[in-house]
């Protein structure tokens, strides 16, 4: 029972995760960094498969390898997602409250991304 349900949020943070590249609001790295945790207990076998896919793989060796996050991976997240925030404020065509809750949350997830350690 414990494995299915370690399988299960597995499933549901590499959902996350993948949200997390489309969407600026969603930090993608921690829900990848969890999965893959869950993964390794219960299915080694499809956590080798993650740390082998291209999209995911070089982030969750440098987390297991190197014990944190590579600057330019850093710098590409909070990149997209300055990007993609100002672009909505830009183009859309919300008011100010809905504005400020997405800068807000953009904001939070920067820091997500900041406090991740550095790859040695």
């Amino acid at each position: 029972m414990k494995r299915y349900l370690q399988l299960t949020a597995a499933g549901l943070f590499l959902f996350l995760g993948m949200l997390g590249i489309v969407l600026p609001i969603l930090p993608t790295t921690p829900f990848l960094l969890l999965a893959s945790y869950l993964l390794a207990r219960s299915s080694p076998r499809l956590n080798a498969i993650l740390l082998n896919s291209r999209t995911f793989g070089p982030i969750l060796r440098d987390w297991q390898e190197r014990g944190g996050v590579q600057q330019h991976v850093r710098v590409k997240a909070i990149t997209v997602v300055l990007i993609a925030v100002v672009t909505t404020i830009v183009v859309s065509d919300y008011e100010a409250v809905r504005s400020i809750a997405v800068t807000a949350l953009a904001i939070i997830g920067i820091a997500v991304v900041l406090k991740l350690p550095a790859a040695r």
